[in-house]
């Protein structure tokens, strides 16, 4: 009988983790709720705009094919070398745009670890570059190991975390490019995750997102007026990210959108814009001891006037491991203890007189993000149709 003091969602998946044999913290993906995003997704992207999946946001490799099936999308992010190597072995179909630039040995690591013929592998990767002095090294890089590169330059539409502005050093760059026997521009990468964060209030955001899509479109007039008139047709232009996604309803400037956290929603996905995509991603994790009334070390004589002072912390109970990036969601009303702190061993939490769980039941988080939370937990179990139907596994932590 479900607790009428718990989310009967949550009694239902404490139900499937227990008849799978779940008894530590586990990452738990709900396959149905991750479906409607990637349809929710899709369904706002306009005609023509291509996606690109983000793959530090939904690290696994079933996780990343199941989204490539579903949206037919064969281009990937990626953000380190590790990442790079593991995903060209196990999807060497895809084209991978770098997230962000590398550092030059991470890139002659990379070559070095391809088999010949290296070109093949390279023909799927797009080297992101932010600086002139960058440019070079790769060059350098390309010429040393005889294999031409693909270079998509970042542009700094309003986020200034470095990139290109349209002027004399994007010229010079771009110049480069056109002259060079061992780089090619593939595209360009725009990224404005800031929007999201500006207060609509008197058009503020509004102004910006303009400002955004002025400077990435003065990029893209700089590379037809170097490189020649309709240039910008042959370019992937990549924008967006989950938070901003939305402000790109048209093509005219961006011609593909990276998204990834939108598809699992972590808390810090919780924004207006992304109200139609639902929580898909939790933590579960058992109770080992409790609930007992709240008692601190070293103020038992305190203990029990603090319990009635805040009838909200007269409970407590410890888990299995703890001191994630999440926050608890069931049973409702949980929080952690701020006198002792977080814990990655037993953590306490703290609820009210009324808590309703036992040792063994589950007490279920939202991770604030995908990226990091999501490889501290071995394989995910996937949830659907009321049991845990799959397996998942994750990329290695250095990936």
């Amino acid at each position: 009988m479900a607790d009428p003091g718990r989310d009967a969602y949550f009694q239902a998946l404490q139900s499937a983790l227990i008849d799978a044999g779940v008894a530590g913290p586990t990452l738990v993906v709900d396959r149905a709720r991750l479906d409607a995003n990637i349809d929710t997704l899709m369904g706002h992207l306009p005609e023509g705009m291509g996606y690109r999946i983000v793959a530090k946001s939904l690290p696994s490799p079933k996780l990343l094919a199941h989204v490539r099936e579903r949206t037919g999308s064969d281009k990937l992010m990626t953000f380190n070398q590790p990442m790079l190597k593991a995903l060209g072995e196990l999807m060497p179909d895809a084209d991978q745009l770098l997230g962000k630039p590398l550092p030059e040995a991470a890139v002659r690591a990379h070559f070095s670890q391809l088999p010949d013929p290296r070109q093949q592998a390279l023909d799927r990767i797009q080297w992101l570059v932010d600086t002139p002095q960058r440019l070079a090294q790769y060059e350098r890089l390309a010429e040393a190991f005889g294999v031409r590169l693909r270079i998509s330059l970042e542009l700094d539409v309003g986020l200034h975390r470095g990139g290109f502005v349209a002027g004399r050093r994007l010229g010079e760059a771009l110049e480069r490019l056109g002259n060079s026997d061992w780089l090619m521009l593939s595209g360009f990468m725009g990224y404005e995750p800031h929007l999201a964060s500006i207060p609509e209030l008197l058009g503020w955001r509004r102004h910006l997102l303009r400002r955004a899509k002025t400077a990435y479109r003065a990029a893209i007039e700089q590379a037809e007026s170097v490189l020649g008139a309709g240039v910008a047709e042959s370019l992937i232009r990549n924008a967006g990210g989950s938070p901003t996604y939305r402000m790109h309803p048209e093509t005219d400037v961006a011609n593909e959108v990276s998204v990834g956290s939108a598809l699992v929603k972590p808390t810090h996905f919780d924004i207006p814009e992304l109200a139609p995509h639902k929580p898909a991603c939790f933590i579960a994790t058992p109770v080992l001891k409790g609930p007992a009334p709240t008692r601190i070390p070293g103020l038992e004589w305190a203990s029990a006037l603090g319990r009635r002072l805040r009838p909200k912390t007269a409970s407590a109970l410890f888990i299995h491991g703890g001191n994630w990036q999440a926050d608890p969601v069931d049973p409702p009303g949980l929080h952690y203890n701020r006198l002792l702190g977080r814990s990655s061993n037993q953590e306490m939490l703290n609820g009210d007189r009324r808590l309703a769980i036992q040792p063994d039941e589950f007490v279920f988080f939202r991770p604030h993000q995908s990226e990091a939370v999501f490889l501290q937990f071995g394989d995910i179990a996937v949830y659907e149709d009321g049991a845990i139907v799959d397996w998942w596994p994750v990329l290695p932590p250095s990936a």
